[in-house]
């Protein structure tokens, strides 16, 4: 009896001095935050960003051989804490700046989350990336392209997005070849909202083409969530600009393009810059009045049986959308930020920053099609990219440029409806 108890004495002792970083002492779940507007009026980009991150964690947590060498799809969990499961708890951050700050102050100090993601508008990942850094807890955001927001001199924060230099850049670079086509661009407008990210991507925009020898003919601003953009149309109807840009969320892209059917505008060419134009309620809601609207974006489907594709059939039958940009660099952000755990084998803050830092992957490694993720010193991605995608034959956006990734070739003029 006295050898037993000793015996069950010792055992006891063992368990509770086991190393920290042992097998038996990790953790079972590990939490992620996500930092969403899951209400107002960005809610519809918001609910698909969220249903493409649970899919993720789904994919992390449930064997996928049929994924090949895609990053954790193979194993059940992560392999790297013992096959540990992720749990995501997702904040409302509303659409609005301060609640955005408060949802990721509550989601470190309260649920104790060990990296977060977020928040789809630059406005929201500027203050809720602030806090993280505090915090020191790292923060990866998939979306959110303002110029600013990796000039601050922080070293928790990482961004996976191509960003508004790299915007300007293409659309300079696809109206060059549309020019040389014979195609007049001459005259280009932009029209922006007044938030962090319409101001700072058309502030890029307007210098870049300004330093290449373009000057931005008309520059359209106006009240983000605005319930009346006629005068704003009305003023490109009367300058007949050669391209409109337009950059704008959700409900602000589906009001203009109904306005425009309405005080019958077809200009000869619109740009969008992804956003409000990829999510799948602008196509549901006004899809058959934007026939050829040109659309900036980083995702393709990829070929029959491919990862992509096979997410994608995923993602549908569980939202009954298809994927979209917004959505799949969401969900590329989490399964970075999930490898990046992984490789760290622990949940410390600071061996994940480490993890970060040392991200070296693959396009075929990819959600998205960028040439690679490698964060620079300011946490950007050095190799994000983006393609042009438009709106032909229905309801469906196909890659139309560059020439080497184009599923078909350019339709001008804009059709509209």
């Amino acid at each position: 009896m006295k050898f037993g108890r000793i015996l069950g004495l010792l055992c006891a002792a063992l368990v509770f001095v086991w190393p920290a970083g042992s097998a038996f002492s990790q953790e079972k779940t590990v939490k992620i935050g996500a930092v969403f507007p899951l209400s107002g009026n960005a809610a519809s980009a918001g609910a698909h960003s969220k249903a493409a991150i649970e899919l993720a964690a789904d994919i992390i947590n449930n064997a996928h051989p049929e994924f090949g060498n895609f990053p954790l799809a193979k194993n059940a969990g992560l392999a790297g804490l013992g096959g540990a499961k992720v749990e995501v708890v997702f904040a409302d951050n509303q659409g609005s700046p301060a609640a955005g700050q408060n949802q990721t102050l509550r989601l470190i100090t309260e649920e104790k989350v060990v990296a977060i993601t977020g928040a789809y508008q630059s406005g929201v990942t500027l203050t809720g990336s602030a806090v993280a850094e505090k915090y020191g807890i790292p923060f990866v955001n998939g979306e959110s392209v303002a110029a600013n927001l990796t000039e601050r001199g922080f070293k928790w924060f990482f961004r996976l997005t191509p960003i508004a230099s790299d915007i300007a850049r293409i659309d300079y670079d696809f109206l060059t070849d549309m020019k040389a086509s014979g195609i007049k661009t001459d005259s280009v407008a932009i029209v922006h909202d007044t938030t962090e990210y319409g101001v700072s991507v058309a502030n890029v925009i307007t210098s870049t083409f300004k330093e290449k020898g373009q000057a931005i003919a008309l520059d359209i601003a106006y009240s983000v969530n605005a319930t009346d953009v006629q005068s704003q149309v009305l003023q490109l109807k009367e300058k007949k600009p050669d391209v409109v840009i337009m950059i704008a969320y959700t409900p602000d892209a589906i009001l203009y393009q109904k306005t425009m059917q309405a005080l019958d505008y077809k200009p000869a060419m619109i740009i969008a810059d992804d956003s409000g134009y990829s999510d799948p309620s602008f196509i549901k809601a006004v899809g058959k009045i934007s026939q050829g609207v040109f659309n900036r974006s980083s995702w393709s489907v990829g070929p029959a049986g491919s990862p992509t594709a096979l997410i994608a059939e995923m993602y549908k039958k569980k939202t009954g959308d298809e994927m979209d940009d917004t959505t799949g660099r969401a969900m590329q952000a989490f399964f970075v930020l999930c490898d990046a755990i992984d490789r760290a084998g622990s949940t410390e803050p600071a061996k994940i920053q480490a993890a970060l830092k040392a991200t070296d992957m693959q396009p075929d490694q990819l959600m998205m099609g960028y040439k690679g993720i490698k964060f620079n010193d300011k946490g950007q991605n050095i190799l994000a990219s983006s393609l042009i995608i438009q709106l032909q034959d229905g309801e469906n956006y196909v890659a139309v440029w560059p020439k080497a990734n184009a599923a078909k070739t350019p339709a001008l003029p804009y059709k509209g409806w």
